[in-house]
C-alpha cells in the first residue's frame, strides 16, 4: 500500500469513528482531537496531490452573469460550449481533453452571460485529486452551476455534489438564519438552536474557535460541516441546474431527468450536444435561471428605450449605480412604468424594485 493509500484509508477510519462518537462533555476533548488528525491528513493529502501549477485557473467575471460548466471528464462539456457561445473549445473522444478553464460568451435575451468551461472533476477532487481543488475554487465566482452528467453515468452528480460541498460550495440551497455574537462573559448561550446539533457540540466548536462567550441563535437545520463553514465565513451557496447530456444514446432519458430532479429537487435539461437537441431550450433555462430582467431606460423628454440587464429584485438605485457612481449621486427620483409601478409613470425613490420590462426614466436634482 502506498503512502497516499494509506492516508485516504485513515481518513475515512477517523471520519467513521468521528461519526459514530455522541458528543457530550465527557467526549469533547476527544472529538476535539480527532477533528484536528482530520484536518492533519487532509493536508497530507493535499499537499500528495500538489503538481507543477497549471494556467487558466484565474477567471475574471465579465457580462451580465456568468455559469460554470461542471462534470466528469467526457461528458460534453466542451462540446456544449461551443454549442451555445462563441468559442471553439478543443473536444476529443478520450478523457481530460481541457486542461484549463475556457471561455465563452451566450447571447440571450439581450444578456451577455459567461460561460465557462472547467476541467473534468474526478472523486477527490477537493483534496486535490486532478487539481480539483483549483477547479472547484474557481467556480465560486459563478452565478450559476450547471452540472454537465452524461446519461448512461447519472450516479457521477452524487460524487460532484459532494466534492463541491467538500470545499464549502452549497448547491440550491439558501444561507443559513445564524447570528453569533461575541460577549465579554457569561459562556456560549443559546437563544435558539433549530440544527440538528446538539448544545455541546456548538459549544465544542466555538470552542475551538477561540469563542468561550457568545451570544447564539440558529434557525436553520445546519450539520457541523456548514456550521464551520459559516464561521470561517468560507461557505458559499450557488443555484445549480443539471444538463443531462448524450439523450440520443437512451430511449428513456425524460424518465432518468424526472427521477434526478425528484432525488435532488434541481431542474434537469436533456440535450445532445451531437444532435443538437434541445439546444435553445437549454440556453432559455440558463437565462431563467440566473434570475436575470431586463430593464429600459427612457431619458427625460425622449421616447428612446435603452435596455439593461439587471438581477431580478435590483431597485432603482442599484441601478444607477450600475450605470455610474456620479448618475446615483445626481440622482432625485425616477418615473416607472411596467409591473413593478402601480400605474404609468409612477414616481418612486431609490429603494423602488424593478420588475422584467420595467422602463425608468432618471429625474436629476
Amino acid at each position: 500500500m502506498g503512502q497516499k493509500d494509506y492516508l485516504t484509508g485513515k481518513l475515512e477510519e477517523l471520519k467513521q469513528e468521528y461519526k459514530k462518537t455522541k458528543y457530550n462533555k465527557a467526549t469533547n476533548k476527544h472529538l476535539s482531537i480527532l477533528r484536528a488528525k482530520i484536518s492533519g491528513i487532509k493536508k497530507e493529502i493535499i499537499e500528495s496531490n500538489k503538481k507543477i501549477k497549471g494556467t487558466g485557473f484565474f477567471v475574471k467575471k465579465h457580462g451580465d452573469a456568468t455559469v460554470g460548466l461542471v462534470g466528469f471528464p467526457s461528458v460534453g462539456k466542451s462540446s456544449l460550449i461551443n454549442l451555445i457561445t462563441n468559442v471553439i473549445s478543443k473536444t476529443a473522444h478520450y478523457a481530460f481533453t481541457t486542461t484549463r478553464i475556457i471561455q465563452g460568451v451566450l447571447n440571450f435575451n439581450n444578456a451577455k452571460i459567461q460561460i465557462i468551461d472547467t476541467p473534468g472533476l474526478i472523486e477527490g477532487a477537493h483534496l486535490g485529486v486532478g487539481n480539483g481543488r483549483a477547479v472547484i475554487a474557481a467556480l465560486k465566482i459563478v452565478d450559476l452551476i450547471a452540472f454537465v452528467v452524461d446519461v448512461c453515468n447519472i450516479s457521477s452528480l452524487d460524487i460532484l455534489i459532494t466534492e463541491l460541498r467538500g470545499l464549502d460550495i452549497y448547491i440550491n440551497k439558501k444561507k443559513p438564519d445564524l447570528k453569533i455574537i461575541k460577549t465579554d462573559s457569561n459562556g456560549i448561550i443559546i437563544h435558539a438552536n433549530k440544527s440538528s446539533m446538539g448544545s455541546e457540540t456548538i459549544k465544542m466548536i466555538l470552542s475551538d474557535f477561540g469563542m468561550q462567550n457568545a451570544s447564539v441563535s440558529i434557525m436553520d437545520d445546519v450539520d457541523e460541516n456548514e456550521f464551520i463553514a459559516n464561521i470561517a465565513k468560507k461557505a458559499f451557496y450557488i443555484n445549480a441546474i443539471v444538463i443531462l447530456n448524450k439523450i440520443d444514446l437512451k430511449k428513456n432519458y425524460d424518465q432518468i431527468g424526472r427521477e434526478i430532479a425528484k432525488k435532488y429537487g434541481i431542474k434537469v435539461v436533456p440535450v445532445s450536444t451531437v444532435e443538437k437537441t434541445n439546444t435553445e431550450a437549454l440556453k432559455r433555462e440558463l437565462y431563467e435561471n440566473l434570475n436575470l430582467i431586463n430593464v429600459y431606460l427612457r431619458p427625460k423628454g425622449t421616447d428612446e428605450l435603452n435596455p439593461l440587464i439587471a438581477k431580478k429584485g435590483v431597485t432603482v438605485g442599484e441601478i444607477a449605480k450600475k450605470i455610474h457612481s456620479d448618475v446615483f449621486n445626481d440622482l432625485r427620483c425616477a418615473y416607472v412604468t411596467g409591473k413593478s409601478a402601480k400605474f404609468a409613470n409612477q414616481r418612486v425613490g431609490t429603494d423602488h424594485k424593478l420588475d422584467n420590462g420595467d422602463i425608468v426614466t432618471f429625474i436629476k436634482e
